[in-house]
């Protein structure tokens, strides 16, 4: 099929704005809004182009490599949150798992399970608004068990909404991580949950950066946003600098209130994550929630963006098997992160800080407020 001259044109022009977005990503530099926005509008046709620019950015910083994270759902359903996504959601009529705590020796075996079949993270996760200081105990008895099977293994903790001193805790008890997403634009955040605020979410992530605890934070596309506001939330997770950006696609559960929304394309799902890798080229950009339902037979070129997994199952649906999981990795030409690999490039190994301050030290905490003097010195 010969191209018209209207149509040579926009390729090239759709190539040279890959190509930019590219140099730029290599530099570490950030594109701009409208670059990103203009990527997330290239038509279908030019889709291998965009992924094969993503990709170049990805094997720069990491390699071949794809790290396996396992999810351990601690505390399932009855949530008095309202978040219109979720199928834990006050008032939610989806037929899920409900359950109280699970022991922590019963979460140490579905751990170990994970790490056996490759995974270097493990996710703990619990529904509700936020812990209760005896939750956090909960989970560093949990930790605790994990370790002792595992040691090497990361752990992520996502519990909500934290308190304060509760992240302190949390690294005490030797969570290395602690996820809490944005998951859309701020200016949207109202109409999809009302019993907290934006300002919330992005407080709880910078208290776990606080901490030292690895901040872990994204996004669900997919809820009836525009691309524009795809644009704002991933340039909002640039400037929060999280380690890791789990990019979720809606699951629209029957019995929530976005049960209907079903707009998304395997096409549009590798636009979104290629506009991800771009704005944030040296993180760790994870293939999460949805991956299955809306990629599907896209799944492996995914990989060549993406440079982190979920193996297996999710909080509250079934995934992949994690044995497909694999043989896809493989298939596609990857390899799974070894534990005792680093997974971030190592100009950023100064990112998570070791606490100096605050308990167990003769220096203030973070969270008391800075004298003038002290302000003076910053």
């Amino acid at each position: 099929m010969e191209l018209t001259p209207t149509d040579a044109h926009a390729h090239t022009t759709h190539h040279e704005l890959i190509g930019t977005l590219v140099d730029k990503a290599l530099r570490r530099e950030l594109p701009t809004p409208a670059e990103a926005l203009a990527l997330l509008k290239t038509p279908d046709e030019v889709v291998l182009d965009v992924v094969a620019g993503a990709s170049r950015v990805r094997h720069h910083y990491f390699g071949r490599r794809v790290k396996l994270n396992f999810l351990v759902n601690l505390k399932s359903g009855l949530c008095p949150e309202d978040c219109s996504y979720c199928s834990q959601r006050l008032g939610s009529k989806a037929e899920i798992l409900k359950y109280t705590w699970l022991k922590p020796e019963e979460a140490a075996e579905a751990a170990r399970q994970g790490v056996a079949a490759g995974a270097k993270r493990v996710c703990l996760v619990a529904s509700g608004r936020g812990p209760t200081d005896r939750d956090i105990g909960r989970v560093a008895d949990t930790i605790a068990a994990i370790r002792e099977d595992s040691p090497g293994v990361e752990v992520c903790a996502c519990l909500g909404l934290l308190s304060e001193g509760q992240a302190e805790q949390l690294t005490e008890a030797g969570a290395d991580a602690y996820n809490h997403n944005l998951n859309t634009a701020g200016d949207r955040y109202a109409d999809i949950c009302t019993t907290h605020t934006y300002t919330d979410r992005v407080d709880t992530v910078e208290q776990a950066k606080a901490a030292g605890l690895s901040p872990c934070s994204g996004l669900i596309a997919g809820m009836g946003e525009g691309p524009e506001e795809l644009v704002e939330v991933a340039f909002s997770l640039r400037a929060l600098d999280p380690d890791s950006v789990p990019v979720n696609f809606l699951m629209p559960f029957k019995g929530t209130p976005l049960a209907t929304e079903w707009a998304l394309t395997p096409q549009h799902c590798l636009r979104i994550l290629a506009m991800v890798r771009f704005v944030c080229p040296d993180v760790e950009v994870r293939l999460a929630g949805g991956r299955e339902i809306h990629l599907r037979g896209m799944q492996p070129l995914a990989l060549h963006i993406a440079n982190s997994i979920f193996l297996g199952d999710y909080l509250t649906s079934e995934g992949q098997p994690g044995a497909a999981d694999l043989e896809m990795i493989r298939d596609a030409g990857f390899v799974v992160e070894g534990m005792s690999e680093t997974t971030m490039p190592e100009h950023r190994d100064d990112v998570v800080k070791v606490r100096r301050r605050g308990t167990g030290t003769e220096l203030p905490p973070n969270a008391l407020p800075r004298t003038p003097e002290q302000q003076a010195e910053r």
